[in-house]
């Protein structure tokens, strides 16, 4: 018979899994601010990234001067697609 229970095994993981997700997420949230006014930039990377899923010029430079410093910083810290989708 093992030390622990099942229940305790569980508990344990569920435990690890908790801290592990509030780790990845309060450490993947704060990216460095980015200002309105590199939107050009913001929006070439993002084409780049999402190649020839990247929707219109016009569409993302209006979306990128309507998003937080913070939500222009996860854009230009991103190097896959799946990463540019979580940033707005």
């Amino acid at each position: 018979m093992s030390k622990f229970s099942d229940v305790d095994g569980v508990n344990r993981m569920t435990l690890f899994f908790t801290v592990m997700a509030f780790v990845l997420l309060t450490s993947c949230s704060n990216y460095d601010p980015v200002p309105v006014e590199k939107c050009a930039e913001v929006v070439k990377h993002a084409k780049k990234i999402l190649g020839s899923m990247a929707p219109d010029n016009a569409s993302m430079m209006a979306d990128c001067k309507k998003a937080s410093d913070s939500d222009r910083g996860c854009v230009m810290a991103a190097t896959k697609k799946g990463a540019v989708a979580q940033c707005m």
